[in-house]
């Protein structure tokens, strides 16, 4: 897996999320003071945003302040289970992304992520599950990250027909968030697999195109050579 790919569920979603207004229900002491709390928790939350990228443990202590004041934060839950993921700490990464969908049924985002702990874990069909549950959200914005992932997976599993299906949905989402050459690639050899030769000649071409003198157009070349002229 590409650590882009890994690194990117946290910037994307955060570009496309955006934290509502939280309503006031009345004027009891009790409500303020949760007012309060929740209030202090989305500071935290932003302070880790703010520091994420050049302070990793700054914005990883930010986020725990976060979820201490507000557990039911699911972004700065989120951002724990990021810290952890790119630390290796993949079982307590998955708490965290567990966690967040708790809160959130549809956080498509953590889902996916939460889908690539369990796959660096050597648990495929956890990973093959938590990516469809992703995809289970109309609303879901950036669903190619899943689409790629969920085939990825499902070719490892010998299921092509499922992975060329996941590829080419993958491919309908404008603009990319997967490279291009690169989903192009995974689709050429799920065409390869599934005998349908014309199509994996055509596709692999395009990958020498789009990534000339890369790493992409170079297995697209060794495996075009596989294919009969």
């Amino acid at each position: 897996m590409r650590a882009d790919l890994f690194a990117d569920s946290m910037v994307r979603p955060f570009a496309f999320w955006t934290l509502g207004l939280t309503l006031l229900i009345g004027w009891l002491p009790g409500c303020a003071t949760s007012e309060g709390l929740a209030q202090k928790s989305k500071g935290y939350y932003q302070e880790g945003l703010a520091s994420l990228e050049h302070d990793q443990q700054k914005a990883f202590v930010s986020f725990q302040k976060s979820v201490k004041l507000d557990p039911n934060n699911k972004d700065a839950r989120y951002g724990l289970g990021h810290i952890l993921a790119l630390q290796g700490k993949l079982p307590q990464a998955e708490e965290e992304f567990i966690a967040a969908t708790k809160i959130d049924e549809n956080y498509s985002e953590a889902y996916t992520y939460l889908g690539q702990v369990l796959e660096n874990q050597g648990r495929r069909r956890d990973a093959i599950a938590a990516f469809r549950q992703a995809l289970a959200n109309p609303m879901y914005a950036t669903p190619d990250l899943a689409r790629f992932h969920l085939g990825r997976l499902l070719a490892q599993e010998n299921d092509y027909q499922g992975a060329m299906e996941a590829f080419e949905d993958a491919l309908v989402i404008n603009p990319p968030n997967v490279p291009p050459a690169l989903l192009n690639l995974e689709l050429g050899r799920a065409y390869y697999k599934l005998g349908f030769e014309r199509r994996s000649r055509e596709t692999l071409t395009k990958v020498m195109t789009l990534d000339k003198g890369g790493e992409y157009a170079a297995a697209a070349k060794e495996l075009l050579t596989r294919l009969k002229p």
